[in-house]
């Protein structure tokens, strides 16, 4: 049975960049967790970036997966967005890469792993974005500008979520859902 030597470099290159974040991962490391020599690397890849957005692509593809089976078309709108918002917190916060990534860019600034988290931002910012258009289409939202009322979705999650917690004792799901619905349901909603 022939190895794949790209899969093997790629998940080797993944638990290297959890490890250690990007800015310390090197070629060298990866080779020697994949077991193959440098060169091997770069016959499939040309540096450190080109792995790394490759690693990034595949999170981003799993996490719109892990969206996508939260995701159920007969559900309403806000139901919906909880939920697939709720699961991709819940990924981003235990999936090692994400969370090694969010700490290099808080404690060094690494400017590729920050463009990696804007690139798993937009990515989510995309999808909530379609899913609005689709609410609007369906006469389910009032007409509002998709990419700012996503952008205020997922900032309104994250704050709650996440950044309240640091000051504050964390929210129960439940309760986010409930603010949640208190400052964006009533104010988009029709017939309300």
């Amino acid at each position: 049975m022939a190895i794949d030597r790209r899969k093997q470099i790629v998940e080797a290159a993944a638990k290297s960049f959890s490890l250690f974040g990007y800015k310390a991962t090197t070629m060298d490391q990866v080779a020697k967790l994949a077991n193959v020599g440098k060169g091997t690397i770069y016959t499939f890849f040309n540096n450190k970036e080109e792995l790394f957005d490759e690693i990034m692509n595949s999170l981003i593809q799993e996490m719109k997966h892990v969206a996508e089976a939260e995701y159920d078309p007969g559900g309403s709108f806000f139901d919906n967005l909880n939920r697939v918002l709720g699961r991709i917190l819940d990924f981003r916060e235990k999936h090692q890469l994400a969370v090694k990534m969010a700490h290099e860019v808080r404690d060094i600034g690494t400017p590729k792993a920050l463009e990696g988290l804007n690139r798993l931002e937009n990515a989510i910012l995309s999808y909530i974005q379609v899913k609005v258009q689709a609410a609007i289409d369906k006469g389910e939202l009032k007409r509002c500008d998709p990419e700012v009322t996503a952008f205020v979705m997922l900032k309104l999650y994250l704050a709650l979520a996440s950044e309240w917690q640091t000051v504050h004792e964390p929210l129960k799901k439940e309760k986010i859902t409930e603010l949640f619905q208190l400052y964006l349901l009533r104010g988009l909603a029709n017939g309300e």
